[in-house]
């Protein structure tokens, strides 16, 4: 049986646009040796990517639509899951392809037009860094800084990209922090710690006691084996130098 619309059932569908951060992935050539890569930070650092959004940036990458269709492949065996591709050519996207995207801005939420209405639609992503809120992240406000005076516990991600987070406590193993400009640890960071996720150099890490199992600053990453040994346990700032993490005890 068919069902015919009144006009008291149209009522406007609700779409909302909404911004997320998201890990942001540019392969490199030779492909293979930049999976090897990969390969080896997922394994020193269990689930980094499992069930996060991941953008594909592939700009200046010379790669045809089956080529980049077999690189999408190859992630997902690896539980990366690919959510859109940034900076790809028209030819590089095809049926089935995750969708072509572009920095997006904060949306409102907006209603769908009417039947008779010209189609319009805005979606919002934000790129870098390079994590995914969890459920039982807490609300942040626009604010500079987030003070999360409680631990953070393991399986926790704290989501920050308007600025720097601060926890007056520990930072558990498995737990995660991700902020836009600096992190300060009064306490043990055992977890992961990300600073400067949407693209910031200039952030730093300062923790009271190192034994973080990854540490990130503007995408460049260290893990606990690449650590030199005398920082464990200690008090320690970190900082982006070029292309290197360079580190620091306090006195």
């Amino acid at each position: 049986m068919t069902k015919v619309l009144t006009k008291t059932d149209q009522r406007p569908i609700r779409l909302k646009g909404r911004s997320f951060l998201a890990l942001v992935l540019a392969p490199e050539m030779p492909f293979e040796e930049w999976l090897g890569r990969l390969d080896d930070l997922a394994s020193r650092s269990a689930g980094f990517f499992l069930g996060r959004p991941v953008v594909l940036d592939v700009e200046g990458l010379q790669v045809s639509r089956a080529e980049l269709q077999a690189m999408i492949e190859q992630l997902a065996e690896r539980n990366v899951r690919i959510m859109g591709i940034e900076n790809a050519k028209p030819s590089q996207i095809g049926p089935g392809m995750p969708p072509a995207m572009r920095g997006g801005r904060p949306a409102d939420d907006f209603a769908a037009p009417a039947e008779d209405a010209e189609p319009a639609g805005q979606a919002s992503q934000s790129g870098e860094a390079k994590a995914s809120p969890s459920a039982d992240a807490p609300q942040v406000r626009a604010t500079s800084s987030m003070i999360i005076d409680t631990p953070v516990r393991s399986g926790q991600s704290i989501i920050f990209p308007e600025g720097d987070i601060t926890v007056v406590g520990s930072v558990a193993s498995g737990a995660e922090l991700v902020a836009g400009g600096s992190i300060h640890v009064y306490g043990t960071l055992r977890g992961r710690a990300l600073a400067g996720s949407v693209g910031n150099a200039s952030a730093r890490i300062f923790c009271h006691k190192l034994e973080a199992e990854l540490l990130a600053i503007d995408g460049l990453y260290k893990t606990a084996e690449d650590m030199e040994p005398k920082l464990k346990g200690k008090s320690v700032q970190l900082w982006l130098d070029g292309d290197a993490i360079r580190a620091e005890t306090f006195n």
